[in-house]
């Protein structure tokens, strides 16, 4: 029977990979017939519109092998029913924003729903347990913890690949150190159902792109890790320390550009492209460069960092430290000060 299950989910995992590759060439002829295009604005680093909201492939195919993976009995209902509602409502929510464009304020709402519903799903367990805090506070700041997580991943998808890219390196790295933690089969298989379908949306994404993802891409992208993350840290599967060093470049980044931004310009909350990776993409006129940088640094330097974390988790705080670190570095040197010098 168990093998019977392995074959199954394997064979689950290979057809969403097939999926979403199919699906992604059918998409993008239709959104060039649509017209769903990204038109070119202040923000653009491309030379001429292309399709976007390609991300709603990726996002209900990965949906549908998750309820797939289900069959086989591994996968907790906790996750499963996070993962399935609130994803599909992550993605349809994103495509309509690609298709009609959705205000700021109703962006932020829907987030903050979407964080509030993971935690009704995890039994409103906090994420995190600060010292001398009422439980009511961690549940606070684990639910605001989630928003923000939805925000940086939606902030990075600005040049070809980089989203997708990042998500295909941190599903990778979750899954090794949950593997090497003892982790729940059935969240391991997660974060492998999200490889491999964003690995079949990459091919047309990878610099230069012939398609977006779109927020019903980053959107969903951002969800599933919030949701992963509550799923490992309420079970102890997996520490903060351990997540933020695997969104240690994200994390970085987004957060080091928009503090810095409260400082230079009064509205920082306005859309820029000014975080440290668009610069880059525009000095060396190349996104190709950045996303393999990017891609280095997550196999040199976070790889070994997030294996650390587990394998000694005393050292984990540390980990997280070295992981974030040079990232704010980067970022303080080629991000907003760079482009309002």
């Amino acid at each position: 029977m168990r093998s019977t299950g392995s074959l199954m989910q394997i064979g689950v995992l290979a057809a969403a990979c097939l999926a979403t590759v199919a699906g992604t060439r059918a998409y993008r002829s239709f959104a060039i017939r649509r017209g769903i295009v990204a038109p070119l604005t202040f923000r653009s680093l491309h030379q001429r519109p292309l399709p976007r909201g390609g991300g709603i492939v990726f996002s209900m195919v990965c949906i549908a092998a998750v309820i797939g993976l289900s069959f086989t009995g591994t996968v907790d209902p906790k996750l499963l029913r996070a993962l399935v509602v609130g994803g599909m409502v992550a993605a349809i929510f994103g495509f309509v924003d690609d298709t009609k464009h959705v205000g700021p304020l109703a962006k932020l709402l829907v987030q903050m729903a979407l964080a509030g519903w993971v935690l009704v799903c995890f039994d409103g367990a906090p994420l995190v347990d600060l010292p001398l805090t009422p439980r009511w506070l961690d549940v606070v700041v684990s639910w605001m913890g989630l928003v923000w997580v939805m925000n940086l991943y939606n902030f990075i998808d600005g040049i070809d690949g980089l989203a997708a890219t990042g998500a295909v390196s941190m599903s990778a790295i979750s899954i090794l150190v949950l593997l090497l933690g003892g982790g729940d089969p059935g969240v391991v298989l997660i974060p492998g159902a999200l490889a491999l379908c964003t690995a079949g949306f990459l091919m047309f994404n990878w610099p230069p792109a012939s398609i977006f993802m779109g927020d019903s891409g980053s959107q969903f992208l951002g969800y599933v890790f919030g949701t992963l993350m509550a799923a490992t840290m309420t079970s102890g599967e997996l520490s903060l320390w351990s997540w933020l060093v695997i969104f240690g470049y994200f994390a970085g980044d987004t957060t080091t550009t928009t503090i810095v931004r409260m400082f230079v310009t009064d509205k920082w909350y306005g859309e820029h492209r000014s975080h440290a990776y668009q610069n880059l993409a525009r000095i060396w006129d190349s996104h190709l460069k950045v996303v393999r940088g990017v891609s280095l640094y997550y196999l040199v330097w976070l790889l070994p960092l997030a294996v650390w974390s587990i394998l000694a988790p005393a050292a984990a705080p540390v980990a997280a430290v070295l992981a974030l670190a040079p990232v704010v570095v980067w970022t303080l040197r080629y991000g907003p000060l760079l482009s309002s010098s």
